[in-house]
């Protein structure tokens, strides 16, 4: 966003009344009112929603959220939790009401600016009043307190699982992927708002809380223990993660001294040590090949459930117990530099992440185990999209939001990239595009654009072909009819 300057010059430092010359005094209470009043007429109710083609109603408009600090306390066994979030944000017009995404807990007050407001809900839209206008430019604070037993999301771009808070016997664990965060606080439901967080979570004895960012605080109260995390990087609010359970934290030192921080079932722990003992070695390939680590920590989360996936939770990746196979782990490592760090513009961009991350945890077993089970693999991939006629990703359906087709046919897009434009240039075109965008959002026609941009090559009829068009593109190939090798 531009930010416009206007300067006003002024020929002398006062005004007078011409008769007398006496000086025309301004009372400032009539000036306030003046404006109190045109900030008023001029004030609207910020949008319900932020038009996102699959999911027009999640995100709100009319401001930006810089900071939420959520303090819970937690009954783990009982999954009963009470608590406040305050959100810290900035109005984009003069607001005389406001929306917020939650869903299903009990609320029991609301404040905007320490003051009590008006609060209505329509199934997961908050609407406030506050008794006054926000002005536009203006920060302003909100605190929602709520208590109550979660309800895990039923998300129709996720229809064969839950998402959201969810609890098992074992603790609760948290996979907000796309919008299940709304089910546990109230918050922008969208990836074009981020923020940093605070999380100051209390639990009885002998659980513990892991949490995006660094463990700055534990307090102890005797029979609970309050933990503070500190996420001090912009991050997506379905990539928040606050998971419960008797882990036992392991940490590690990765490159740059940065902090790698494990939370394993005390009853795997070693043997999961040996899974993600790679990570570091995977931190300093992808940060030589992309761009230097873009978080302050980083560290697995790994369930006791027996859940088959994982989710790219900022900073603190979560896994399913059965999911800790080398090629997830740097699938989910990826996914810090792209879908993290590089957030997509519109849940329609999926493949960024999806098919970005498909792509890189193959270019860690091209780096860790040749050239020759990178290209079988490719090729195996390729007989895939061809076989089951995947579809083009550049434009998921929702109800088939996370099919194969964003991830296979996604890292072939990126791989045909490769073939076409050689080594040099597409290594180039990746590091333009997460330098350029890191920390914000990118769409499909933010990559194009760089990628034309670097390589210098008109390359519309490419990802026309790849990411939109229903026919199958042929594999880039030799005049001898072998898979051409990158350049």
């Amino acid at each position: 966003m531009q930010k416009m300057r206007y300067w006003l010059l002024f020929a002398g430092l006062g005004l007078f009344w011409l008769a007398g010359c006496q000086p025309l005094i301004v009372d400032s209470r009539v000036t306030q009112a003046a404006t109190t009043t045109l900030a008023a007429a001029e004030a609207v109710a910020g949008a319900p929603g932020l038009g996102d083609p699959l999911y027009p109603k999640l995100g709100n408009g009319g401001y930006d959220v810089t900071h939420y600090t959520i303090t819970l306390t937690v009954d783990v066994q009982q999954n009963i939790i009470s608590g406040t979030t305050t959100i810290a944000a900035q109005a984009l017009e003069n607001l005389r009401a406001f929306n917020l995404d939650f869903a299903g807990l009990t609320i029991t007050s609301a404040e905007v600016n320490g003051a009590p407001t008006d609060v209505s809900r329509a199934g997961s839209e908050l609407t406030l009043t506050p008794g006054t206008i926000l002005p536009v430019k203006q920060p302003f604070t909100t605190t929602i307190a709520y208590h109550g037993s979660p309800t895990p999301w039923r998300d129709p771009g996720v229809p064969f699982e839950e998402i959201g808070w969810l609890a098992y016997p074992s603790g609760t664990y948290v996979l907000s992927e796309p919008s299940g965060a709304m089910s546990w606080f109230p918050l922008n439901n969208h990836p074009l708002d981020k923020a940093t967080y605070t999380f100051a979570i209390t639990v009885a004895k002998p659980y513990v809380v892991a949490a995006n960012g660094l463990l700055t605080d534990q307090i102890d109260h005797g029979a609970t223990m309050t933990y503070v995390w500190e996420s001090h990087h912009p991050m997506a609010g379905y990539l928040a993660t606050v998971d419960i359970a008797k882990f036992e934290m392991m940490t590690d030192t990765g490159p740059n001294g940065l902090p790698i921080i494990n939370f394993f079932p005390a009853n795997r722990s070693r043997l999961l040590a040996r899974d993600f003992a790679p990570v570091p070695a995977m931190i300093a390939y992808y940060s030589e090949l992309i761009g230097p680590y873009p978080f302050e920590a980083y560290g697995a989360i790994v369930m006791s459930e027996p859940f088959g996936g994982a989710l790219e939770t900022q900073t603190r990746s979560t896994f399913g117990r059965s999911a800790t196979l080398e090629f997830i782990i740097a699938h989910e490592l990826s996914h810090q530099w792209f879908g993290d760090s590089v957030s997509v513009a519109s849940w329609e961009d999926l493949w960024l992440n999806e098919g970005f991350a498909t792509y890189f945890h193959n270019l860690w077993t091209e780096h860790t185990k040749g050239a020759a089970l990178f290209n079988a693999t490719m090729r195996g991939m390729y007989t895939t999209i061809k076989v089951r006629h995947l579809p083009p990703p550049g434009k998921p359906t929702l109800d088939d939001l996370f099919g194969n087709y964003v991830y296979v046919r996604g890292a072939w897009t990126l791989h045909a990239l490769r073939l076409t434009v050689g080594d040099e240039r597409f290594f180039t075109i990746i590091r333009t595009y997460y330098d350029r965008y890191k920390g914000g959002n990118a769409s499909t026609a933010d990559f194009i654009a760089v990628a034309e941009e670097v390589s210098g090559e008109d390359l519309g009829d490419f990802f026309q072909a790849w990411l939109y068009g229903a026919e199958i593109p042929p594999m880039p190939v030799t005049p001898s009819g072998t898979m051409l090798k990158p350049k």
